[in-house]
């Protein structure tokens, strides 16, 4: 189930139970480039976030991202005012890496992605993502995700990830890298039809908080969009449930 707050001055952020027992918390904001929301996730939400987990936790909070042009996050945290007490802030290029592998018997491009071994070591991960529109397609909190991929590992930029299917990849990191809640900051929304920093700023007055695919989803139907990973996730999640379902109808024998 996702929430919506019709009014983002009305956003409170109410953790879920397992924060409470979370010794570190991963956020992932939308931070690669030193300009403000929607272009990047707003200060003020991550406030909200860090303010509402405090309420109710003592455990380590990580913020990690990557820079797709490999500009350093410390000084792009600062531009962004990225400076809260108590909060460490990482960059993926400074973080040993580990290899993980998918767990979908049939990827759609990659059988195993490179990942801040950081990532591994936290209990709960958080995605705050602004409300990003590329045509038709949505850019929100599973999108988010693929900043965490190296640069090391991925030494053309993304253009080998391009060549495989951009849309595919992220259905991939989806399953490889769960995250356990996903919030979409659309105070305001940006459209453009391929710039990441150049395009059109629309208020929105919405924040959406929820499970990353379904918050994702619900988003993207309410903007009549046709995000395409969005739709392979859905197809993967009911090839898994058939499985499951046809091992429960067919226990093994003993």
């Amino acid at each position: 189930m996702a929430l919506i707050f019709n009014k983002a001055a009305e956003f409170v952020f109410e953790p879920p139970s397992q924060v409470a027992w979370a010794r570190r918390i991963l956020i992932k904001p939308s931070a690669a480039y030193p300009l403000l929301h929607p272009i990047t996730t707003s200060r003020e939400t991550l406030e909200i976030v860090i303010s509402g987990i405090r309420e109710v936790s003592d455990a380590d909070i990580v913020l990690l991202e990557g820079s797709p042009g490999g500009q350093p996050m410390r000084s792009l945290y600062r531009n962004l005012g990225y400076d809260f007490p108590r909060i460490l802030a990482l960059d993926v290029k400074d973080s040993p890496l580990v290899e993980v592998e998918n767990p979908l018997a049939h990827p759609f491009a990659i059988a195993t992605f490179w990942l801040p071994n950081i990532v591994l070591y936290c209990d709960y991960l958080i995605s705050v993502a602004p409300c990003k529109i590329y045509g038709k397609e949505g850019c929100f909190c599973i999108s988010n995700l693929l900043s965490l991929l190296p640069l090391s590992k991925y030494q053309q930029g993304w253009s080998v990830l391009y060549s495989l299917g951009i849309q595919k990849v992220i259905a991939d990191l989806y399953f490889t890298l769960p995250f356990n809640l996903g919030i979409v900051d659309a105070r305001k929304r940006f459209i453009s039809e391929r710039s990441p920093t150049q395009g059109q700023i629309e208020p929105f007055g919405k924040i959406f908080v929820g499970e990353p695919y379904k918050v994702d989803s619900l988003v993207s139907q309410m903007m009549n969009l046709e995000t395409e990973h969005l739709r392979l996730i859905g197809l993967a999640k009911e090839e898994l449930q058939s499985k499951q379902s046809q091992g429960e109808a067919n226990p093994p024998r003993q």
